[in-house]
């Protein structure tokens, strides 16, 4: 990379970050669709290769801003961050599962518990999709866009600006007939929008709740994604011939949505917009590595954009 655009990197990281995060997953997510392959572990193995563009991007931008890449990386193994977030991250995404279930059953939806996975299943997808599945995003998303943010702006509406762009990160693969989100209604993209707004909310308590762990967070997304495995929906009435049935995929949706929104709003009420948790939200200073990354912060939070104190504490 040449001198002249490192420092134009340093002064427009959240544009430079995004850049290379489309760029990356879009490339992969392009030959794909072109190779038409259809739906199998290769085509997951390869569709979670082009999920790593976020943290691809957060790097480049954090090595090219003169950040440190060792405390930037070292949240994904933040894991001291007491018991009771982990249980949160571990347990929440089964409840939220069995609430929407709930729900769903109740609004007619039709159910067949018998064909459920042995629940062992569980490790196996929870740990896949912490490192292949979804997680490995958020190195990216939460480790790096967010705190960027989150330096100007409240938790909230960082959470908002993730939430959009990481929405959008997932357009090809909704363009692509042979992907899981290729078969969807337009009904449940437009709920699966909103879904991903509450969820980024939840990523982002999560996150300054544990002082920055986006190892938590990765486990917590991975959890969460891990719960449409085991959605009790009759798979046969859901997509009779392979076609998905429009009004229930959409309830099926609806009602698991229903649940992290309503999650997201009490997590809102409960913490305030500010920081959505008890502890400050956290900023760029977990990038920060030597004097230029630093004094680029700096400037930021002191030339009336940044947090002030009475904002920060």
């Amino acid at each position: 990379m040449t001198l002249s655009v490192r420092p134009w990197i340093s002064r427009h990281r959240l544009a430079s970050f995004l850049l290379v995060t489309y760029a990356f997953t879009w490339t992969i997510q392009a030959a794909l669709a072109l190779s038409n392959l259809q739906a199998s572990w290769t085509l997951s193995i390869l569709v979670g290769l082009g999920a790593f563009g976020p943290p691809v991007g957060a790097a480049v931008v954090v090595w090219a801003g003169g950040g440190d890449l060792r405390a930037w990386v070292s949240q994904a193994f933040r894991w001291r961050i007491g018991l009771r977030w982990w249980a949160l991250a571990l347990l929440l995404p089964p409840a939220v599962l069995v609430v929407g279930s709930g729900l769903y059953a109740l609004a007619g939806g039709p159910v067949d518990v018998g064909s459920l996975p042995f629940v062992g299943v569980y490790l196996f997808v929870l740990v896949w999709g912490t490192v292949w599945g979804g997680g490995q995003e958020e190195l990216g998303w939460r480790g790096f866009m967010l705190p960027v943010l989150q330096e100007r702006h409240s938790a909230l509406a960082s959470s908002l600006a993730v939430g959009v762009a990481w929405a959008g990160w997932h357009l090809p693969l909704f363009l692509n007939a042979n992907t899981t989100h290729g078969g969807w209604p337009l009904s449940q993209q437009v709920v699966w929008f909103v879904t991903i707004l509450a969820g980024s909310v939840l990523w982002t308590w999560m996150y300054n709740g544990t002082g920055g762990s986006v190892l938590a967070v990765a486990v917590f997304h991975a959890g969460i994604n891990a719960m449409g495995v085991f959605h009790p929906a009759d798979q046969a009435a859901l997509a009779p011939g392979g076609v998905p049935d429009p009004w229930l995929t959409f309830l099926a949706e609806v009602t698991s949505g229903a649940v992290l929104l309503a999650f997201a709003l009490g997590v809102v009420l409960v913490y305030g917009s500010t920081h959505l948790s008890k502890r400050a939200r956290r900023g760029p200073e977990v990038l920060e590595g030597d004097a230029d990354w630093a004094a680029t912060s700096r400037s930021h939070s002191h030339d009336g954009r940044g947090r002030g104190a009475d904002e920060s504490r």
